[in-house]
This record gives C-alpha cells, sequence and structure tokens, in this order.
C-alpha cells in the first residue's frame, strides 16, 4: 500500500480559506424566549406595544395640573385638594380638575386630568389639602407611554447575541418564542484500535489509551455554540472508518475526526474522504497540527484533527471554532473586563458608590472608548444599549474625557458594536442597519445626535434639515415625506398646519430632540409669520401641541387608537398602520461621519447601504433618495 506523503503543506491561511469554503450554515429555528440565552437573532424584532403602555409617575407623590403650581415656591405653596389617590398595579379611580390632586405611587397611571407629578418631598399636607413648595412643568415626574421603547420601534435586529439584557427587554414586548440561527450539528468520529471510550476496560498492555478527544473536543464544539453529536469509536479499518464517517455526514453539518491522518501505511482515513467526497488540502504548516485534512464527506463539511489530544485541541480553536462560531452567529470569546477612555467628561458628585453604566465603541485605530449610558433605572432599553459598568468611587466628582477605566462587561461574550450612530427616528436608516454585522443605533433625535457626535462618542449621526453638524463628513442623504397623520377616510377633513389652529383637533407631536419636530415648528413659525402673529400664539392655539411622543410611529398610533384627531409623523407610517395622511413637505435625512471614523470598514458599509438601498427607500411610502 503507498503511503500517504505530506506535500505542500497548506498555509494556515489557505486552510482557514478551506475552512470558510464549507458550508456550515445550518438555516434557523424558532425556540422559546426561555431557552434563548445565547442565541443569536436570525430576524429583526419590532416592538408592536408601548413599554410603558401607559403614562406613570416616576416618583412618589402627588399628580397634579402643571399650570395649578405655577408661581408656587417655599413661601408662597400652591394649595390643593387632595381628591383621591392611585396604587400601581390598579386602574385610577379618580379624574384631577383644576385646584385638585391624586396622592399617587412610583409606577401607577397618571389618572386623568393630570400632566405632571410632584415629589412628596416638595409638599406638606394641611388635612385634606396639600401645599406644593415648587412648581413643576407639564411632563414633570411622568414617565410617558412609549418613553422607554414604542410600538413599532427597531428592538433588536439580525444577528444580535441573546444575553440576559436583551431577554429582559423582549420579555418588556411580550415576545414569547424568537427566530434564531439554528446550530450548527457537528459529528465526534475517534478513531484508532489503541483508543477506548472512559468507563470501559482498559488493556493497558496491549498498548491501549482512553479516548480523550471525543470528551474534549465535544465540549470545545458546544464552548464554541455548535451541538456535539457523538459516534461510536471507529478502529484503523477501512469498511468501519467508512460507516462511521458516512453515517455521520448524512446526520451532521459538520463531521470531526481525530486520529488516523498521519502519512503511515494503516492511516486511511483520507482515502475515506477522497472517495466518498473531496479532499481540499492535506496537511498544514503549523506546529503542532500539521497532519490535519479538510474536505467534504456527501452534503456535510468535513475536518480531520490530529490524534494527540493537545494537537487536536489546538487546531480545533485555531482553525474550526471561527467556523462553528460564525455558522452559529457568534463572536470571539474575550475577558470579562476591558480597559478603555472615556469619550466625554462624566459628572457625579452625589459621594456614593457609583455603577455607571458604560456602552464601548472602537474609534478608527481600534482603541476601545467608553461613553455613558443612562435613559433611568426604569428603562430596559439601557440594559441592550449598555456594555457594562464602571465603578466610581465616592470621592470621585467626575472622570476625565481621555481618562481610561476599566470596564466590567455583562458577559464574556460582549463586544463593541461595529458602527456606533445616534440621530434621528428613521424607518429607512432601520432597515438600512440590518445590512450592517452588529451596528448599535440610538435612536435619540436629531438634536442629541449632533451632540453624542461632537462629544466623539458616535461614529455617525443621523440629523434632518440644514443642520448638518460642521465638520463631519456626509456618507448618504435622502428625503421623507411628512405631515399629519389622521384617521383613515380623514373624517375631520383636516387639510393642513392651519386646521390644527382653528378647529378644535386633538394633536399629538414629537419630542423637542426630534428633527421631525424641528421642521414642524419652522413651518408653524411661517404660518405664524403669515397671520403676522407670534408663534408662541399659534402654538398656544394647538390642543397637544406639548404632549411631545419620542418615536416616529408614535403619534400615529395615538391617532388610529382614537386619541387624537392628528399626529405629527411621515407618510411611511401612515401607510404601515393604515391610517389617513395629510402632507405637508418633505424634509432632508443625512448621515454624517465623524471624519477620523469614516474609514472605519462598518462606516463604509453603511455608505455602501445607502447608495444600494433603493429597493429600501421604494418600500416606504414617501420616501425618495
Amino acid at each position: 500500500m503507498d503511503r500517504k506523503q505530506f506535500r505542500d503543506l497548506a498555509s494556515p491561511e489557505r486552510a482557514r480559506e478551506a475552512i470558510r469554503s464549507l458550508d456550515l450554515a445550518p438555516g434557523e429555528e424558532t425556540v422559546p424566549l426561555r431557552t434563548a440565552r445565547g442565541r443569536v437573532l436570525a430576524e429583526r424584532i419590532d416592538a408592536d406595544l408601548d413599554v410603558p403602555g401607559f403614562d406613570r409617575a416616576s416618583v412618589d407623590g402627588y399628580a397634579l395640573t402643571a399650570a395649578d403650581t405655577f408661581g408656587a415656591d417655599e413661601a408662597d405653596p400652591a394649595r390643593l385638594e387632595r381628591v383621591g389617590e392611585v396604587h400601581a398595579g390598579t386602574a385610577p379611580d379618580v379624574e384631577v380638575r383644576p385646584g385638585e390632586c391624586a396622592e399617587i405611587s412610583t409606577g401607577a397611571v397618571l389618572p386623568p386630568g393630570a400632566d405632571a407629578v410632584v415629589m412628596v418631598e416638595r409638599t406638606d399636607r394641611d388635612g385634606e389639602d396639600v401645599l406644593v413648595r415648587t412648581a413643576v412643568a407639564p411632563g414633570d415626574r411622568v414617565m410617558f407611554a412609549g418613553a422607554d421603547i414604542a410600538a413599532g420601534e427597531r428592538a433588536l435586529g439580525p444577528g444580535t447575541t441573546l444575553t440576559p439584557r436583551e431577554i429582559g427587554l423582549l420579555s418588556a414586548i411580550g415576545v414569547d418564542s424568537v427566530p434564531v440561527r439554528a446550530k450548527p450539528t457537528v459529528g465526534i468520529v475517534s478513531t484508532g484500535d489503541e483508543l477506548v471510550r472512559p468507563g470501559e476496560p482498559l488493556d493497558s498492555g496491549a498498548g491501549q489509551i482512553y479516548d480523550v478527544n471525543s470528551y474534549t473536543v465535544a465540549s470545545a464544539v458546544e464552548e464554541a455554540g455548535g451541538v456535539a453529536e457523538l459516534y461510536p469509536h471507529a478502529g484503523d479499518d477501512y469498511d468501519a472508518m467508512e460507516n462511521a464517517l458516512r453515517t455521520a455526514a448524512e446526520e451532521c453539518d459538520l463531521v470531526l475526526s481525530s486520529g488516523s491522518t498521519s502519512a503511515s501505511a494503516v492511516d486511511v482515513i483520507y482515502r475515506v474522504v477522497e472517495e466518498t467526497g473531496e479532499l481540499l488540502l492535506h496537511g498544514v504548516a503549523v506546529k503542532p497540527g500539521k497532519p490535519m485534512l479538510v474536505g467534504r464527506l456527501g452534503g456535510s463539511a468535513y475536518v480531520g484533527l490530529p490524534g494527540y489530544p493537545v494537537s487536536a485541541l489546538t487546531i480545533f480553536r485555531a482553525f474550526v471554532a471561527p467556523a462553528i462560531r460564525r455558522a452559529a452567529g457568534l463572536v470571539a470569546p474575550e475577558t470579562e473586563t476591558v480597559t478603555g477612555r472615556m469619550t466625554a467628561r462624566e459628572r457625579y458628585s452625589e459621594g456614593r458608590l457609583r455603577y455607571m453604566p458604560v456602552g464601548l465603541v472602537a474609534d478608527a485605530e481600534g482603541e476601545t472608548l467608553v461613553y455613558p449610558v443612562d435613559k433611568g433605572s426604569g428603562a430596559t432599553t439601557s440594559l441592550v444599549e449598555a456594555d457594562g459598568i464602571v465603578a466610581v468611587p465616592p470621592d470621585v466628582e467626575y472622570l476625565a474625557a481621555g481618562e481610561s477605566v476599566e470596564v466590567q462587561l455583562f458577559s464574556p461574550e460582549v463586544r463593541p458594536p461595529r458602527l456606533f450612530g445616534a440621530g434621528e427616528d428613521d424607518p429607512a436608516l432601520s432597515r438600512l442597519l440590518d445590512r450592517i454585522d452588529r451596528p448599535r443605533y440610538l435612536a435619540v433625535g436629531s438634536r442629541q445626535g449632533r451632540r453624542r457626535l461632537r462629544d466623539g462618542a458616535t461614529d455617525v449621526g443621523v440629523v434632518t434639515g440644514d443642520q448638518v453638524p460642521d465638520e463631519t463628513v456626509e456618507i448618504g442623504a435622502y428625503d421623507r415625506e411628512w405631515g399629519l397623520v389622521v384617521p383613515a377616510g380623514n373624517p375631520r377633513n383636516i387639510g393642513g398646519l392651519a386646521d390644527l389652529v382653528d378647529d378644535d383637533v386633538v394633536f399629538r407631536n414629537r419630542t423637542t430632540d426630534a428633527g421631525l419636530r424641528s421642521t414642524f415648528e419652522a413651518s408653524v413659525e411661517d404660518l405664524a409669520a403669515e397671520r403676522g402673529l407670534d408663534r408662541r400664539e399659534l402654538t398656544e392655539a394647538i390642543s397637544g401641541f406639548e404632549i411631545a411622543l419620542r418615536a416616529h410611529e408614535s403619534p400615529a398610533r395615538a391617532v388610529r387608537s382614537g386619541d387624537a384627531d392628528a399626529g405629527l409623523g411621515l407618510r411611511a407610517s401612515a401607510a404601515a398602520l393604515g391610517t389617513g395622511f395629510v402632507g405637508c413637505g418633505t424634509e432632508r435625512v443625512t448621515v454624517v461621519a465623524d471624519p477620523d471614523r469614516a474609514a472605519k470598514p462598518a462606516v463604509e458599509e453603511l455608505r455602501t447601504a445607502i447608495e444600494t438601498g433603493e429597493d429600501v427607500f421604494e418600500s416606504l411610502a414617501g420616501y425618495r433618495r
């Protein structure tokens, strides 16, 4: 029998390319949320309800009408009649009228008529009256419906690894099962006449040894994100090997064998591969692990590992584990603590140990940057945006920009996003981000997008209108139509902005950070100029002008549910929700990059996604590039 000689050993990179050429992707499956930890989302998941689903108090105190407190202070408090109380978990049975208030618990539903909550610490009781010793504004100490995450908002994108943070977010929006990347099934076949499975009798005098590789490699497969299937031990007999390999190939995405790969007369496994599939390479220029095989067996991928346990595990970790992780959608493991530089100065002077939630992002040179994440302790999405915590000692008043800090990661799987952006909440951008690997985007509005870009926290910012930040690099732009979302059929015959002022129309606005709000207010100001009036006179005439909702679909959903006659929104939102729409104009959406990070691969990928995203813009009503 001819011996198989090692000739023209493959380079390590060629070996990796050969393994990458093997298709290990097993598709997707749906699993219960309870068992989804560590899995990778196969599809995006959007929220289909607001969290919270109601306007709620964020402190213990009194629900009231803010206007009743204007001018109140310690010396001259506002006196209000206490008309009842509202507890968390129960529907309000009182209505707050001018001059009245209702005692309210943290997390309780804001009763009808109230638009703010005053902290109990800023009040006193005088019989059934409450003395309010501070002025509050509409919305103070209130967490509005959808403030955490809004219906229609992108909750998580494809490729997201589900850790307890993401499980919490999905639980908050009522998801009980999730589509995930299926784990690749890996069949493990140990060969060699000398091997005996642990637990079976061992004849050392006959040169037998325990099979170390089967269980070791199986554990490594599971650690890498695969499902290990152990097959009966095969000796050095050709027929036994062929039967074991064929069976494993029929049932698994990848077959791993160990042993029988060196160039001796009895090592015939390479011939099994050649005769039943395709041998891509035999031998790699690496130590340990030279006698490695890569090929195909029928519809399955195949890798032959060396027989020595140390060599087998070394080769597995260096070459095979990355392929399994890629197939499962997982990222490479890393230490649980990382060091990075603060992107901006962070003040803190409360004299207590602070566990500051932070996110991570890499700069153009790959250095880790750290930025604070804080949407409030009640916000579930803070868990998803934060990668870990920085412990700030009580005697530290601030962390300086550029200061080195140690981050305790929430899990070893945490990695900085490849692309980090912030700015306008936009449905087209949301879909374009699905085409980027591991993006993170904070839909915090154009104003906050500009600020975070200026502070050096983000790679890109997304803004609307003409206020494009200076000293940035434009990587793409497009137009979207905005206007008033109205009920289907437009029963109030609303024709434009003037009807919000002139008619008794209940309106829902966007937050002041939203670029769409700025566009809307500019049009209101134009209307005021046409009428020779002050802008404030018009805004005060619009019922609901100050009721600001965070996400782009939120006003439209308020209209659809009957809570408003009109809402500020996009034609795309109206089309998606089946409502009517009154167009008022178009606004420019511009994506800009920090000039020092414009060459990052993920930034270039976003540029390409915008340039080639005609299908996205065509799928959304009112969009054009």
